[in-house]
């Protein structure tokens, strides 16, 4: 608990994408893992998933941790309904890039912003319109071989090489592919009484 009481603010997530994204606005920051069970819920929509476990991942750190603000973020890739998580291995990899071959996939990105303190909760849930490139069997194996993406939702590695495999992103809140949702997660850190941007900016973190 230590590093914790340096700073209002927990990064609920294990996830060094959002890691790296909350970073960029300069707040000083824990991360806690939230250790909650990720399973989707039987005929449980792709928004839903999203919405639902970042609601899960922020109430159960802030549980642990009530006088914080915490940030719980999920992302979910949805195709015609069917939701696509974390691929895991390489066949599994190989096989949503196949299916999202051609196909415009949205990635649904929702984030919870919560302090038990003072009785605040906010949600929102980013929807990010990707089209896909029709790929071939090679272009699938050489990105998976050279991004190993295979803790990302939908196997997409926006960030990386995965550019290369789209022909157009639609959304309103440019982070939110990669995995958290900045221009939310601002407004709602605002709400929750933090200034955004600090006015005195750092640049730390502490994992716990």
């Amino acid at each position: 608990m230590a590093e914790t009481t340096q700073t209002q603010l927990i990064l609920g997530s294990t996830s060094v994408y959002r890691r790296a994204l909350l970073q960029r606005l300069r707040l000083p920051f824990a991360v806690v893992a939230p250790d909650i069970d990720e399973s989707p819920q039987p005929g449980e929509l792709p928004a839903a998933i999203a919405t639902r476990l970042a609601l899960a991942k922020a109430q159960a750190v802030a549980q642990r941790y009530p006088s914080h603000i915490v940030i719980g973020s999920d992302q979910v890739a949805d195709l015609n309904g069917e939701a696509l998580g974390k691929p895991g291995t390489h066949a599994r990899a190989v096989a949503q890039l196949r299916q999202m071959s051609g196909q415009t996939v949205v990635f649904q990105t929702a984030v919870t912003v919560v302090c038990l303190a003072t009785d605040f909760c906010q949600q929102s849930l980013a929807a990010v319109k990707v089209r896909f490139r029709t790929l071939s069997a090679d272009e699938i194996e050489g990105y998976l071989l050279a991004e190993t993406p295979y803790d990302c939702a939908g196997s997409a590695k926006s960030e990386g090489l995965g550019i290369a495999l789209l022909e157009s992103i639609e959304n309103d809140d440019p982070s939110a592919l990669v995995g958290l949702p900045l221009i939310r997660t601002s407004r709602m850190l605002r709400a929750a009484g933090l200034a955004v941007p600090p006015l005195h900016p750092v640049a730390c973190e502490h994992s716990q």
